[in-house]
């Protein structure tokens, strides 16, 4: 034995420092191993639907409608099932509906109880007595732990076993055990939870999301253009701050901004009171939603929404100045605007504007802020950086989140590898050097950690200037179109020149070659392989089908969104990979939970089976379980070492 791993097993027998403790915790992971996998949640462009993104966390896609019929089959009616399936969803909620309707409440305690129960014993199956144990809140982990392992079909225990369901009602506790049970239910039925990018902007509540997110037990973020964009704009990136408040704006979604993150936006407003006081800022309407907006702020909104975005086309323009190697050129358009002829060239075509109105423009500098715009920037970046629950947010996308995922078997990113027309991977100059495929991954993501990070002003503002190009830029693999036309929606009425061509590896989704190139640039292979893909949505109701080369590729952005159903047809995809395969989910818009509760409607419209395993998965086949068995080897060498006398045992 090598002296370096003598020192090794040294500070490994500190943990083990007995034959005994190391033998057991073999003979832990080596039974451990042989478990069924945990089931994984893929979810991906939430963007702000806080009510639906519970909903589906809530239903596990379907994972707990299966485990009830698993458990129940025909024993207990549909709407029985239905019922106790609404229950664990809801269980606050639907014991109140239960409340007004049920005249023997002890009995529906009772019944709903041990059917809880069942559930739960078989959620729980997957996992050690030690890992479900840590699950159980406190307050009643005595009475959940003997429910779960009693036996009430033995005659021995069969009134010990009712006696604490009769005691738990008696004491009018049953309430609480119910909520606590459905609780437990929903924690243990999924293992684990991927966000495949896009948790910000459109929808009002990108902050409760995050809220959830930062309280989930074992959770990974893929970073999407929007996410990034907000956590450039926390590292005070003026460009990204600007973006994200014209987002806010549009989406009438700005009150988010002000009640959600307390981000002051009373110098803003007073600039667009000032500059566009007369102006109609009719190309800046907002595209709010009846229920959810109030229209009297609609007017000072609209004139904010076209004063940020005015800021942010000159920032933009700052940036892309400052890095010809982004090739960004072509979309510096301030300075292609003739005034007064009321008309904008865009490359070599002239385009009549819509608006002409530009009070902050120096058109012989005119992408420089003007004083009053510096003003309200320097005040703006101060509200993002000093905003502590926008940075605490951000650090958890940071901690828990990356450009890509390679977990279990399983490629997860959001958006595209970036790709010349004959199916290479296209090179990016990135400060200087070329990379390509997984590299240019890792060189952006270690810019992005810098932007936000970095205590050397240069190289932070390198970084965040690297996050804005990730934001939108061509090479962008989270971006993924060759150009990103803002300006010519708000400004040119041609709708030909709104258009924002896909990169090329969307014209190559059919091409299974591509994705195994794909995969295997990442380090993977084989059939059990595949790649999970966010940001561009499917649009079912054309029959696009979400499953691509040859169930090689599969694209999960449905239309989360509201603003995305009426194209797509749906409201969504999410999948669920099981010890038994690939699951993919289809769901309906989710109208409220009041809905949900009152009828036992649910928003999974229909499962499409990507993939079933052969042989079902166990945890010696995941990431997780590779670790075990290396932890298994090392501890085997200790248990030699102790055996030869190489090290003592510390009784």
């Amino acid at each position: 034995m090598e002296e370096k791993d003598l020192r090794y097993l040294k500070v490994l027998a500190k943990q083990y420092p007995t034959v005994a403790k190391a033998a057991t915790e073999i003979v832990n992971l080596q039974a451990i191993l042989s478990l069924p996998k945990g089931t994984e949640h893929f979810i991906t462009d939430i963007h702000g639907e806080y009510e639906q993104f519970q909903h589906i966390l809530k239903n596990g896609s379907g994972a707990i409608k299966r485990k009830i019929e698993e458990e129940f089959g025909s024993a207990i009616t549909v709407a029985e099932k239905k019922a106790l399936a609404t229950l664990i969803y809801y269980p606050e909620q639907k014991i109140e509906q239960v409340l007004k309707t049920e005249e023997n409440m002890d009995d529906w305690y009772k019944v709903t109880m041990y059917r809880l129960i069942r559930v739960c014993k078989s959620a729980s199956s997957k996992y050690t007595r030690s890992k479900v144990r840590k699950a159980i809140p406190e307050e009643f982990s005595y009475v959940i732990e003997e429910l779960l392992t009693g036996r009430p079909d033995v005659s021995d225990q069969e009134a010990y076993y009712n006696e604490i369901i009769n005691s738990v009602i008696r004491i009018g506790q049953a309430k609480k055990l119910i909520i606590t049970i459905c609780t437990l239910i929903r924690t243990l039925v999924v293992d684990h939870l991927h966000v495949v990018g896009d948790i910000f902007d459109r929808g009002p509540y990108p902050h409760l999301v995050m809220d959830t997110l930062m309280e989930h037990r074992s959770v990974d973020i893929q970073w999407g253009n929007h996410d990034i964009s907000w956590m450039g704009a926390a590292a005070g990136c003026p460009a990204l701050i600007c973006n994200v408040i014209r987002i806010s704006a549009k989406y009438g979604n700005l009150s988010m901004l002000e009640d959600g993150y307390g981000i002051n936006l009373v110098p803003l407003a007073r600039l667009a009171m000032t500059k566009y006081d007369k102006d109609s800022c009719a190309q800046f309407n907002l595209d709010y939603r009846e229920d959810e907006y109030d229209i009297r702020d609609a007017q000072l909104d609209e004139k904010m929404h076209k004063a940020i975005t005015i800021m942010q086309f000159k920032l933009e323009g700052q940036i892309i100045k400052a890095h010809p190697e982004f090739d960004m050129d072509d979309r510096l358009l301030l300075d292609k605007i003739d005034i007064e002829k009321g008309i904008v060239r865009v490359g070599d075509k002239e385009f009549k504007l819509c608006d002409t109105n530009f009070p902050t423009i120096d058109w012989n500098d005119p992408y420089k802020l003007s004083q009053d715009e510096e003003d309200v920037m320097e005040r703006l970046q101060m509200a993002f950086v000093n905003c502590e629950k926008l940075q605490r947010h951000v650090r958890f996308l940071f901690t828990k989140g990356s450009l890509y995922n390679v977990y279990n078997g399983n490629l997860l990113y959001h958006g595209c590898v970036p790709m010349n027309e004959d199916g290479s991977f296209r090179k990016v100059n990135v400060n200087g050097k070329e990379y390509a495929g997984k590299e240019l991954y890792d060189i952006l993501e270690n810019y992005a950690r810098k932007g936000y990070y970095s205590i050397d002003p240069e190289e932070k503002k390198r970084g965040q200037d690297i996050m804005w190009f990730l934001w939108g830029s061509k090479n962008s693999p989270v971006f993924g179109k060759e150009r990103m036309t803002t300006f010519e929606r708000y400004f040119i009425a041609d709708k030909s020149i709104q258009s924002e061509p896909k990169n090329t590896y969307y014209s190559m989704l059919e091409k299974e070659e591509i994705a195994v190139r794909i995969l295997n640039e990442f380090g993977l292979s084989g059939p059990e392989a595949h790649i999970i893909n966010g940001h561009i949505p499917i649009e079912a109701k054309k029959g696009e089908s979400p499953v691509k080369c040859n169930g090689k590729l599969l694209i999960i952005d449905g239309g989360f969104s509201k603003v995305y159903q009426s194209k797509t047809g749906i409201a969504g995809y999410t999948l669920i990979f099981n010890s038994y395969g690939l699951i993919l989910a289809a769901h309906e818009p989710f109208e409220s939970v009041e809905k949900a509760v009152r009828d036992g409607s649910d928003i999974v419209s229909h499962s499409i089976l990507v993939q079933h395993v052969i042989r079902r998965k166990t945890v010696a086949d995941t990431d997780a379980g590779r670790v075990m068995q290396e932890n298994i080897k090392d501890l085997e060498a200790l248990l030699l070492a102790y055996r030869e006398g190489k090290i003592k045992e510390m009784l």
